[in-house]
């Protein structure tokens, strides 16, 4: 039918030939709840038949609404921060929204004031921030933003919608597989402790160390890269006491291999190391490494379903926190007292 006329089909055909007003079917592509879902599908298979899109901007007339989600990212480089911008981007795009995005970087001249005025200049509905540090969140409270406004944090707020992968419960999958190997000395390398994901894993980690009677040694604290990990294991002057590492990101993880490599000492025989993130290639770096899964999928998924119920006035999932998973792999055994 959408090929017998060369005008654009548009809301009022579709309402005729289902039966229904032109506002029921705007209240279905919005995804309106408490319509019958018998009339939802016959005015969806109307839709499809004629292939009808609708006209963007007299939505955003009509509804007061453009369809566009913001996002600010804190070091847009690194694999969690990167992972959760895309998986919003698809979870967005799925559901009929646009995002604009802006990222800051170590040493950029843009400030978070600036980067939010910027989206919001851009008729943003809402507002995603990934990977925040605390300096950075405390510069945003001092914001009047004038939309709904998400962090993928790992805590609650008062005072903004929060939403992250599970920190706590990947950071104790992580130390109960090391303790179930035989490990009482084990190390934290830590990333950078402004970042909010940093912190928690950092929390998490002592508590459930301490429940174990994991001997408490000083973190060390690094800066999420691989350069960092690697310089600090190859300065090592002797086999640590320590027999197993919890590292803060996979970055870290492969760099500290490298490094222990290099000194001589063996992963997993001399000592086992667990990452964080899951990146491609920890199944294929030698040896393969025992890392942490983030599910950045899902995650993107409940952003945006969450950020859809706060413009769209529904009620708002009450997800907070989206299951992490351990991938046990080479980088992991018994440690070597034990053998």
């Amino acid at each position: 039918m959408a090929g017998t006329s060369a005008e654009r089909p548009n809301i009022r055909q579709v309402a005729q030939l289902a039966g229904v007003s032109h506002m029921t079917v705007s209240r279905v592509m919005n995804d309106y709840p408490h319509i019958k879902e018998a009339t939802r599908q016959r005015v969806l298979d109307v839709i499809a038949e004629l292939g009808y899109r609708p006209n963007q901007a007299a939505r955003a007339l009509a509804t007061q609404r453009n369809r566009r989600i913001g996002v600010l990212v804190e070091n847009a480089v690194s694999f969690g921060p990167t992972s959760t911008l895309r998986a919003v981007e698809f979870a967005a795009r799925t559901a009929g929204y646009a995002v604009s995005s802006i990222a800051l970087h170590d040493g950029d001249a843009a400030t978070p004031e600036e980067a939010i005025e910027h989206l919001t200049g851009q008729g943003i509905d809402a507002l995603c921030v990934v990977a925040p540090r605390s300096s950075s969140l405390a510069s945003i409270r001092k914001i009047s933003i004038g939309v709904p406004v998400l962090i993928v944090k790992p805590d609650r707020d008062p005072t903004y919608l929060t939403i992250s992968v599970d920190q706590q419960q990947g950071t104790i999958l992580a130390v109960d597989h090391l303790v179930s190997l035989g490990h009482r000395d084990i190390l934290h390398l830590t990333g950078p402790l402004d970042w909010l994901d940093a912190r928690a894993r950092e929390r998490a980690f002592y508590q459930r160390a301490k429940e174990w009677g994991v001997r408490q040694r000083p973190i060390v604290i690094g800066d999420w890269s691989a350069d960092f990990a690697y310089e600090y294991a190859k300065g090592l002057r002797e086999l640590p006491e320590y027999t197993a590492v919890f590292a803060a990101n996979d970055d870290t993880a492969v760099g500290l291999v490298h490094g222990f490599s290099e000194r001589g000492f063996s992963v997993p025989d001399d000592i086992s190391v667990v990452g964080f993130d899951d990146i491609r290639l920890a199944a294929h770096v030698l040896p393969p490494l025992t890392t942490v899964h983030q599910d950045f999928h899902s995650l993107g998924a409940s952003v945006v379903d969450m950020l859809r119920a706060a413009i769209e006035g529904h009620d708002i999932p009450h997800v907070t926190r989206v299951p992490s998973s351990l991938i046990v792999r080479g980088s992991t055994a018994p440690p070597r007292s034990a053998r």
